[in-house]
């Protein structure tokens, strides 16, 4: 555990910076001045570290700029229409911050707050222990509100959030983290290749504000299907919106009301990167960075361009306090706020070139030119036309696999059932087999490389 000063507030109060570390390596960085996760960094499938959370390196940028980069939101994550509610008879007025609406807690919510912070560290976990008591009125909320934020790392390589609150008055309260997450890291630009899958079979439609209508409607046959692995954008040009891009909150499938279960799964296939998301919470906002344009500058010195970022914000229902069938998020006298997400790290080892993958790189060509970037059109030195030939000709993502599978390479188009034997390399000895033998369903590995799969993955002798 690591502490350091952060910079100076503009009161002239000291922030502080936390560094916590596992035995793996696996590093996060924590300011108590928004309560803010500013670095988190993680290994690809061959051991390389990359910092994968957007965000600054100083103080001063987290208080010229206003984009949510890792910070804790509210008292109200997310919207509230006109900034008004009615609670045990009276309407309250809050600060409007998102045109006419309240968002994220108002002008100077809690992410612009210097938290009181305790370092700790255990044999099973290190972590900080933040607190800050919101006062009676503050952006026109009632009650006082004592809060307590604990974030632990540990060696099972999962940041861990715990969150807790009382109030001495009838509140709304409805808390979340807001990082940005890119998987090839915070410099590597378009996130429309990560594969996502979210379970949840609804989501709350919005209207042209991202205002709840009220609705809860099923995903299925829309753009907002991610109940199987799906690449972020390959249907993202359906959604819509100015800017264009994600920005919804999806209806978690829950076993039962407060269990954490896991709510996303977030891959990478070019670094192997993974993230799964497991909360108690019966919402998640997904998010693209649709608003992001270029304009803040990021720790590596990259701009941080629409779509080079998603967030992943359990939460409560948007909007809640207006919408009595929605689950309530008023906190009272006696009763204490509960929740936890815990974030985990693994990577994808190369046992084969799945249909994820290949989908994956088609989703990023058939994204218009108008939505890529010089640096987008090139990632890791080829364009995604070079990608599509290299997986499918046998190249250098072939060599990374077990030497007797590379002519089980497959390439699947969007919108079909069935695989499409493509050729492998000319130096490479055919086999004929089913176009679909062997093909596993989800793989995934921790950092050793040990396959986690679905079971459907025959086993190999040559399995790295």
């Amino acid at each position: 555990m690591e502490t350091a000063s952060f910079g100076t507030t503009e009161t002239g109060d000291e922030a502080q910076l936390f560094t916590l570390r596992t035995s793996n390596g696996l590093v996060v960085k924590i300011t108590n001045f928004g309560a803010a996760v500013t670095e988190v960094h993680v290994p690809d499938r061959n051991g390389t570290f990359a910092d994968v959370t957007l965000g600054f390196h100083n103080l001063t940028s987290y208080l010229k700029n206003d984009p949510f980069f890792g910070v804790v939101v509210g008292r109200y994550a997310n919207r509230i229409v006109k900034g008004r509610f009615k609670l045990g008879g009276q309407t309250y007025q809050l600060a409007t911050n998102n045109g006419s609406n309240h968002l994220h807690g108002g002008i100077a919510g809690f992410n612009k707050k210097l938290w009181n912070a305790t370092s700790f560290e255990s044999a099973e976990a290190s972590g900080v222990s933040l607190h800050y008591t919101s006062p009676d009125g503050e952006e026109g909320y009632p009650g006082n509100v004592h809060l307590e934020l604990t974030y632990s790392l540990n060696e099972a390589n999962e940041l861990k959030i715990d969150y807790r609150a009382t109030s001495d008055q009838p509140t709304p309260l409805n808390l979340t983290n807001h990082a940005y997450w890119n998987l090839g890291g915070e410099h590597s630009g378009h996130i429309g290749d990560h594969l996502l899958t979210i379970h949840a079979t609804h989501h709350t439609p919005t209207d042209s504000e991202l205002i709840p209508t009220g609705e809860i409607r099923l995903v299925a046959g829309s753009p907002l299907d991610f109940r199987q692995p799906k690449a972020i954008g390959r249907d993202i040009n359906q959604v819509g919106g100015r800017p264009l891009g994600y920005d919804h909150n999806f209806v978690l499938n829950k076993s039962q009301a407060g269990a954490l279960e896991l709510a996303a799964t977030v891959t990478h296939p070019t670094t192997g990167r993974q993230l799964d998301v497991l909360t108690t919470e019966p919402a998640l906002q997904f998010y693209t960075g649709n608003f992001l344009d270029g304009t803040l500058i990021g720790k590596s010195g990259t701009p941080y361009e629409s779509q080079h970022g998603f967030c992943l914000e359990c939460q409560h229902f948007p909007d809640s306090p207006n919408h009595p069938h929605f689950p309530s998020t008023i906190l009272n006298p006696g009763q204490e706020y509960t929740q936890t997400t815990v974030h985990r790290f693994s990577s994808m080892a190369w046992i084969h070139l799945t249909r994820l993958a290949a989908e994956s790189y088609e989703a990023a060509l058939t994204r218009p030119p108008a939505h890529r970037t010089p640096h987008q059109e090139s990632s890791c030195g080829w364009t995604f036309q070079e990608k599509r030939m290299r997986i499918s000709s046998g190249g250098p993502f072939a060599r990374k696999l077990p030497e007797n599978d590379s002519e089980k390479l497959v390439q699947w188009t969007l919108g079909r059932s069935t695989p499409q034997r493509v050729h492998p390399h000319p130096n490479q000895k055919q086999r004929p087999q089913p176009a679909d033998a062997g093909m596993p369903q989800s793989p995934r590995a921790t950092f050793s490389g040990e396959a986690l799969l679905s079971g459907k993955l025959p086993a190999r002798k040559n399995r790295p």
